[in-house]
């Protein structure tokens, strides 16, 4: 099933409870709390208030959006991420593929961020928790060929994708780029972007319908899959409101406005 949501870091300067409270308002599903602000990695008593908080507006957590960077060192462990993940009550751990992009990254390097994604993996899964890896610039998931190789070379059950649309490329690439990677896909970044002006979701409304067409005949088990707006224009609760209009346009197939 598709589900709508918000990623918290749109609006890191507002409280969990306003986070909470416009996402309630715009009547989205989830919210996927950061670990930069809301919900940071080791503070626990604090992961199970927001878990709390989230659940009592009726809204779930969709997911635990780490900064955790696999195969390199880090701030926190991922052991302190996974803990905060079990008591944010998040079934899914949002990741990034190490610091260098594919085409600058050796055999040595890749072989390092691997190794690290399967030690993870085994880590989460034995909290019946999944890993899921940001498709991003820099990292080894910044192309579709590059993460599929990624995720055939991590081969655990509870490794995922998430997906979002690449700025610089055409739209037919990007469909063409689900396609490569379909099988791993789980959660959805959501944004409209002009390289890197913010644009209000409408203005892409056809494309997503594309996107989200082309998304619904992957087939890989996943109970729900999460479309999460991130970054809004203008950094506006007002623009959030429409966008969440959209959104829901987007996913359910029909006429909210």
């Amino acid at each position: 099933m598709n589900k709508s949501g918000l990623c918290s870091i749109t609006f890191r300067d507002l409280t969990p409870t306003q986070v909470i409270e416009i996402v309630k308002k715009a009547g989205l599903d989830a919210i996927e709390w950061g670990s930069d602000v809301h919900v940071k990695p080791g503070d626990n008593e604090n992961a199970k208030k927001v878990r709390n908080l989230t659940i009592e507006n009726g809204l779930e957590v969709s997911s635990y959006g780490s900064y955790y960077r696999v195969g390199i060192e880090n701030e926190y462990s991922f052991e302190d991420v996974l803990e905060t993940a079990v008591n944010l009550g998040a079934e899914d751990i949002r990741v990034w593929a190490g610091r260098k992009g594919s085409s600058d990254a050796d055999e040595d390097y890749r072989k390092g961020v691997v190794e690290d994604a399967i030690r993870i993996a085994k880590l989460a899964s034995n909290r019946g928790i999944n890993i899921n890896f940001e498709y991003h610039k820099k990292t080894l998931t910044d192309t579709a060929e590059s993460a599929k190789r990624f995720m055939e070379e991590i081969d655990q059950e509870n490794v995922y994708l998430y997906w979002q649309p690449a700025i610089d490329i055409s739209v037919q690439n990007r469909l063409n780029n689900i396609d490569t990677i379909k099988e791993w896909i789980s959660n959805i970044h959501v944004f409209q972007w002009k390289v890197i002006e913010r644009l209000d979701l409408y203005s892409g409304l056809d494309e997503w319908k594309e996107y989200v067409s082309k998304l619904n005949k992957s087939t890989n088990n996943l109970e729900n899959r999460f479309f999460l707006l991130e970054f809004v224009k203008d950094d506006s609760i007002e623009q959030f409101y429409k966008d969440a209009k959209a959104l829901k346009e987007i996913i359910k197939g029909k006429d909210v406005s």
